[in-house]
């Protein structure tokens, strides 16, 4: 959530960086700064009537005191008139500030200055490219016709039991899943990370606090009995462990890991592009996030990103980094990078993280502070990246790595799953 101050101080600052996200509403804006006006004015007069009060309680009690009680009750009696004022006057600022909130939700963060303009994804900025693409034998299969050949992913079954977009795992399938987790969380936890095992379900307040509600209702399972929503990234529950937390300066960073299944409802279109492992509702995912010092956010969001890269190239994938436009950007996001990998089967590219900065635009919503070295608190930064979301690199790794006799499991990965081929 945006901060009043900082949109009175730098309205068109704000209007040209809610331009580059497309944000519709540029008015909001408008309406804020004249709500926040009200806000100062209304808490203006009701500081004033208190003050009125107190000094009138004040000099009833000299007034008493001095013997000059027909004086102090003619005072008294007008005291009552102020008690009014002041609780219809708190009411009004009540009202005026819950208007207030509910219009500064609706606002987007502000993207970063080197964000691009765009409105798709095709006008994301490509910032590196490595690795050599595979080439394959004519013959070469798509992961879902290895996942059937190998039987190691039964999506059919997965429809019978649940619905489409929740696959089962079976046999050497399972085992890569695994394998592929912990050598995902051993990774971070080379890194400084410390792992957490978190609740798959989180309350209205957390999914507000990162961003989710009131953006992304239609994109999360919500369980009504209960009135809590089934988490769609581990991100959800490692920031909420911070919400209303004061840290120490020399506490930042703050590093944390931690796998989960994730649960998303958005709908898919029909076709080979969500084909398979391509589109789930329900998918792993290992998670890094950090609370940061604001001066050091941007050297950690690097950071995290070569943190993945270094995952992906562990792995023997080709890889590329974007830079998202303004209008593939999330909600809550000032900065994301995303890295892809090459399908060599599907002949395109597959997302497989995104490394988000989201400065102080989550931390507002927590309340998430640190005490600074003059022993005042500010908000912190967060960040949060997918290190690495499972499906689409169990599916590049199968396309890209089978040969006429199997699928090669990359070295690094043999230790995990004791075994080195898929036949």
């Amino acid at each position: 959530m945006l901060q009043v101050n900082y949109i009175r101080d730098n309205r068109e600052q704000v209007l040209d960086r809610l331009a580059v996200k497309n944000f519709k509403q540029p008015l909001l804006v408008d309406e804020i700064i004249q709500l926040d006006d009200k806000r100062r004015q209304t808490q203006t007069n009701l500081d004033n009537s208190s003050a009125e009060a107190n000094a009138a309680a004040k000099q009833v009690g000299e007034l008493m005191r001095a013997g000059n009680k027909a004086e102090a009750e003619v005072l008294k009696s007008k005291t009552g008139t102020w008690k009014e004022d002041i609780k219809r006057i708190g009411e009004q600022l009540a009202a005026i500030e819950d208007e207030l909130y509910q219009k500064l939700v609706l606002l987007p963060n502000l993207p970063h200055s080197s964000v691009p303009k765009g409105t798709t994804p095709e006008e994301n900025e490509v910032v590196l490219e490595n690795g050599a693409k595979p080439e394959l034998p004519q013959n070469a299969l798509p992961h879902w016709e290895l996942a059937a050949k190998y039987n190691l992913i039964d999506f059919e079954l997965g429809v019978k039991i649940t619905g489409a977009g929740f696959p089962v795992y079976k046999n050497k399938g399972a085992k890569l899943q695994r394998a592929l987790i912990s050598f995902f969380l051993d990774e971070a936890e080379k890194a400084g990370y410390s792992e957490v095992m978190l609740p798959l379900m989180v309350n209205e307040a957390s999914a507000f606090g990162t961003g989710q509600l009131p953006d992304k209702e239609g994109q999360m399972y919500f369980v009504g009995n209960d009135n809590l929503y089934l988490i769609p990234t581990a991100e959800v529950p490692i920031t909420n462990m911070y919400r209303d937390v004061i840290l120490k300066a020399d506490e930042l960073p703050v590093k944390n890991c931690g796998y989960t299944p994730c649960f998303r409802r958005e709908a898919g279109s029909y076709g080979a592009h969500v084909r398979g492992l391509n589109r789930l509702h329900q998918f792993d995912k290992v998670e890094i996030v950090q609370v940061t010092h604001p001066d050091q956010s941007y050297q950690v969001h690097e950071q995290m990103c070569l943190h993945v890269q270094g995952l992906l190239e562990k792995l023997g994938l080709p890889y590329r980094v974007l830079r998202l436009c303004g209008g593939d950007m999330s909600f809550a996001s000032a900065l994301t990078h995303d890295m892809e990998t090459w399908s060599a089967a599907q002949q395109r590219w597959l997302e497989v993280s995104s490394v988000s900065n989201f400065e102080t635009f989550q931390s507002n919503r927590l309340k998430l502070r640190f005490r600074n070295a003059e022993g005042k608190t500010q908000l912190a930064h967060t960040l949060n990246g997918s290190a690495l979301a499972l499906p689409r690199i169990v599916a590049t790794l199968l396309e890209n790595n089978q040969t006429e006799t199997g699928i090669k499991i990359p070295e690094v990965l043999v230790p995990y799953t004791k075994f080195e081929w898929i036949t």
